[in-house]
Formats: structure tokens, C-alpha cells, sequence
């Protein structure tokens, strides 16, 4: 009992440190949309995670645990990885962090939805319900009677949250036959691939000093999937995956001292909403969310 404990709290707090780095991670990508497409940083983001990722794979399995994989499902699992880190690195350029991380909280929603359209789960009455809520904090975070808020960054971090979705329902699948580090390494090898085909009529060469926000960027993610496979490892789903919703704490603080940006009480009374629905739907998920985050 005692060693299931502090199994439990060392998941727990790997879930913590792993959702605080991709925090910063985000923080890293926000500064570099600030000089880039956004085509270039979601390319940055995937060469940078790279060598990271394939030391990683070859010390966990070893390279044939890269090559006999589920190919069709990899590749459309990397089309849905550029479309999600080019709509998310546009978002965070023309949204707070805060405002998109509330926004992309509608994930579990969406993930509902597709689980019960692709593997027939049930949802019940009250499932039902916490979904429409969680839409309706949708409604309240984007405040549309207030014009020039940033439509078009909303619209794209719900975009990225459809696209993480669709790769969660992926995962469920290729999950049966494909180890972590395959899926892990495929994702991020197509995304550094895809995204830089994309920028390149429109490359622009480094600026003194971002190529160190670019290993901090590696860096930060490599924690940050680190503490999550970890966590989900160690702890029980329901014990850990809430968790994932303190990062919009570290995003606010980050908010204002990156940006000088404090979010309004409607965004923080919709996020609120987004997250009760959420954590509502996340008690009565038997399985634990494994996709990678954007």
C-alpha cells in the first residue's frame, strides 16, 4: 500500500513538472512567433525535438521498434501533427497564452465525441450535459459581442484542439500494436518534415541568439513528454490527468511577465467552466490521454 502511494505521488508530480515545462515550452514558441511564420516555428519545434526524441527511442527499444509500425496510421497521425502545431503556433501569436490554453481545454470534449463516434462508447445523460456546458465556456472565453479579440486565433486553437483529438482517437489504435517511442518519434519526425516543406518558400534564416530559445523549446518538451508518459505510468489516469490543468496557472503568471497581459474575469469564469466539464468527463475516462501535447 505504501509503495502504491508513493508510486502514486511520484506520478503526480512528474504530472506537475511535465505540464510546468511545456509551460515554458509554449512560452519559447510564443517569442519565436513574434519573428517567424508560423509554419517555421511549428518546423523549429519539430527539428529542435527531434535528436531529443530519437536518443530516446533508441535507448527505451532500439530501432526496430521504429520500423515495424502501423505505417498508414503514422502518417496520418503526422499530417494531423503539422496541421495542429501550424494552427497552435498561429494561435498563441495572436492569443494570450492563457486565452488559448482555455480554448484548447475543450479537447476532452472533443475526444468524447469521437471515442463514441469511432469505438461506440456510451455517453451518458450527464456526459452529455458536461459536454454542452463545457461548449457553452467555450461561448464565454470567446466573448463575441467584443470585436477585434482575435477571431481568427480562436478559431485556430480550436482547430488544434480537433486536430489533437482526432490524434488521441489515433493513438488508441495504433497504441495496441506500436510502442510510446515509435509513436512519439514518427509524430515528431513528419511534423519537423511536413512543417518545414510548408516554410520554406518563405524561410527566414535564425536571429543571433534564438537558436538558444530553440534548445530551450527541445529541452522544455522533452521534460515535459518525460513527466507525462511518467505520470500516466506511475499514478492512475484519474489521479494525474487533471493535473494537466495547472498549466493555466503557469501561463497566466507567464502572461504577465512575458507580455504584461492579465486575463479578464470572463475568461477566467469560461475557463473555469471548460475545466469543471472537463474534469467531469475525465472521472468517467478509463483510459489515460497519451497523445502528444501541441
Amino acid at each position: 500500500m505504501i509503495r502504491f502511494e508513493n508510486a502514486k505521488v511520484a506520478g503526480m508530480a512528474a504530472m506537475l513538472a511535465g505540464v510546468a515545462s511545456f509551460a515554458f515550452m509554449d512560452a519559447g514558441l510564443k517569442y519565436l512567433t513574434e519573428h517567424y511564420s508560423a509554419a517555421q516555428v511549428a518546423a523549429l519545434r519539430g527539428i529542435a525535438a527531434l535528436p531529443v526524441v530519437f536518443v530516446w527511442a533508441m535507448f527505451a527499444g532500439g530501432p526496430r521498434q521504429l520500423i515495424h509500425v502501423r505505417w498508414p496510421l503514422h502518417i496520418a497521425r503526422g499530417v494531423l501533427s503539422v496541421l495542429m502545431m501550424i494552427t497552435f503556433t498561429f494561435a498563441i501569436r495572436e492569443l494570450s497564452l492563457a486565452r488559448a490554453y482555455s480554448l484548447f481545454f475543450v479537447a476532452p470534449m472533443l475526444i468524447a465525441i469521437l471515442s463514441m463516434a469511432f469505438f461506440g462508447e456510451r455517453i451518458g445523460r450527464a456526459q452529455w450535459l458536461a459536454i454542452l456546458v463545457g461548449f457553452a465556456g467555450v461561448l464565454i472565453v470567446l466573448k463575441p459581442q467584443t470585436s477585434g479579440f482575435g477571431w481568427a486565433g480562436s478559431i485556430a486553437v480550436l482547430g488544434t484542439a480537433l486536430c489533437y483529438s482526432l490524434s488521441n482517437v489515433l493513438v488508441k489504435v495504433i497504441g495496441r500494436t506500436d510502442t510510446t517511442q515509435a509513436m512519439v518519434f514518427w509524430m515528431t519526425c513528419m511534423l519537423a518534415i511536413g512543417a518545414t516543406a510548408l516554410a520554406l518558400p518563405g524561410w527566414r534564416p535564425l536571429q543571433d541568439g534564438h537558436l538558444v530559445w530553440c534548445c530551450g523549446i527541445a529541452f522544455t518538451g522533452a521534460i515535459g513528454q518525460w513527466g507525462i508518459t511518467y505520470a500516466f505510468k506511475q499514478a492512475p489516469a484519474a489521479s494525474v490527468a487533471p493535473l494537466e490543468y495547472s498549466g493555466l496557472a503557469w501561463v497566466i503568471v507567464i502572461d504577465y511577465v512575458g507580455w504584461s497581459v492579465v486575463p479578464g474575469w470572463r475568461m477566467l469564469a469560461g475557463a473555469a467552466v471548460i475545466i469543471g466539464s472537463g474534469l467531469y468527463l475525465l472521472r468517467h475516462e478509463s483510459r489515460p490521454v497519451t497523445a502528444e501535447k501541441p
